[in-house]
């Protein structure tokens, strides 16, 4: 309580109180509108408090979006040109495409087509961040059927020409099976074998891909017996000593017995591209079903995200599902969008 000076009249104490109040009421004003300053702020996209609620407080610039064909209703609802401006539209950087035995990339298109393609994703200002394919697996590179191999090497040839076409660095190779347990036409192929024919026949591809300039990215299954660690996948990258044998890593084809942080420091800049394939380990359905949307998993994202800075990764981080949406499928991929502008601290 105030108390008046001596003489004072009562006017000259409510005088004081409320020069008091005034100035109370000025401080929270002035509180107020620098709350207000730093929302807006935020809204400009400057500086504001970082909320891990929201997005990654960690901003990591050096990465770029990608989605893989897969995700898209190609091309039963959508054609190759739909899908990749849908992906412009989303907001992707690149698109990673598939080789097949029946679309738009597959035998039955050469050159001519392919640069088309590459002048039609110019166009519409997207990348092509990669070219894979599932032939792999009907035809493995270290099958006990020799025709399946010779076939196998084939159609990866192709596929490296058809990347060199279309102006892509990046080819995605299944090097060797031990099993494939989703086939029934595949004989378990010995470790030591799967060993030997995986690395002669990634040695011939090389050859090409030197003439080529195009990289053949190892990629890690788990599912299929081979190539179970980093160590591994290290060993069998460094044994061609070229740098157009590199890996291609998948976060989520190692989820269901291991950690895909915990393999990024060790294979390090051996790491030319990537999958974000999103796992639940929550469920008791190991087939494609265990594959996830973006974030509806139980990867550590942070963790991974930590990882791959500390090894300076700059490519792409390729969002991989295999289960286009039945209804509205372009939720997916605006979905998608969305969550990895979170992953990277990037949200507008």
């Amino acid at each position: 309580m105030l108390h008046p000076r001596p003489g004072a009249s009562p006017g000259d104490t409510f005088s004081r109180r409320q020069l008091v109040k005034a100035g109370a009421l000025s401080a929270a004003g002035a509180l107020v509108g620098a709350t207000q300053a730093v929302t807006a702020q935020g809204e400009k996209g400057r500086k504001v408090a970082p909320d891990d609620r929201r997005m990654s407080p960690r901003r990591y610039d050096k990465m770029k979006k990608s989605i893989n064909l897969w995700a898209f209703p190609y091309p039963d609802r959508m054609s190759l040109e739909e899908c990749l401006q849908l992906a412009k539209d989303a907001g992707f950087d690149g698109i990673e495409l598939n080789y097949d035995l029946e679309s738009d990339l597959s035998p039955k298109s050469g050159t001519k087509e392919f640069t088309a393609i590459r002048r039609m994703a110019d166009k519409i200002g997207i990348e092509i961040s990669g070219l894979c394919s599932f032939l792999f697996w009907p035809y493995p590179l270290t099958s006990n059927d020799a025709e399946k191999r010779r076939r196998g090497l084939e159609l990866a040839g192709n596929i490296g020409q058809a990347a060199h076409d279309l102006g892509v660095k990046n080819v995605l190779v299944v090097p060797g099976a031990v099993h494939i347990p989703w086939r029934d036409d595949h004989d378990p192929v010995p470790n030591d074998v799967c060993e030997r024919r995986a690395r002669e026949a990634v040695g011939k591809l090389a050859i090409q891909a030197e003439k080529l300039g195009i990289c053949l990215n190892m990629e890690n299954i788990f599912f299929n017996g081979f190539l179970m660690t980093p160590m591994e996948m290290n060993s069998f990258v460094d044994h061609f000593g070229s740098e157009h044998v590199r890996v291609h890593y998948d976060t989520g084809n190692i989820m269901l017995f291991q950690h895909p942080e915990h393999w990024i420091p060790i294979m390090g800049e051996r790491i030319q591209n990537i999958h974000f394939k999103e796992f639940t380990k929550n469920g008791t359905d190991h087939s494609l079903e265990c594959f996830r949307p973006l974030l509806d998993g139980t990867t550590n994202w942070p963790a991974v995200m930590d990882a791959l800075a500390a090894v300076d990764y700059e490519g792409f981080l390729t969002f991989e599902y295999f289960h286009p949406y039945a209804h509205y499928p372009e939720a997916l991929i605006y979905q998608t969008s969305d969550s990895l502008d979170r992953m990277l601290g990037k949200l507008a």
